[in-house]
């Protein structure tokens, strides 16, 4: 198989340290890197998981937005302090409601 040439910049420390985690396994970089690329033709996708840390910081901002005011809301209603077992016989209640009227 004809080969060709692949060059990437990467910092002092980081490729040394990728060395010697390539000895310590008894690879080279270079198989390294052609089972990382081989890897991803196979699969289609990246063999680990990228993700948009921005995005992440986001999302959990929203879902923190959104349980205090869920809690906020649960304070103005009374039902702040109902137990699950509470919840469930409000439920069942409404259902045979329902179901009476139908």
């Amino acid at each position: 198989m004809e080969t060709t040439n692949v060059t990437i910049r990467i910092d002092k420390k980081t490729k040394r340290e990728f060395d010697n985690f390539c000895e310590n396994v008894g690879i080279s970089i270079s198989t390294a890197f052609n089972m990382f690329v081989k890897a991803t033709l196979r699969t289609r996708e990246l063999p680990f998981t990228v993700t948009d840390i921005e995005s992440q910081k986001q999302a959990r901002k929203a879902f923190g937005e959104a349980f205090r005011a869920s809690q906020e809301q649960s304070v103005i209603n009374g039902t702040d302090n109902i137990s699950l077992d509470e919840i469930n016989d409000i439920i069942a209640e409404s259902r045979r409601e329902m179901s009476a009227t139908k």
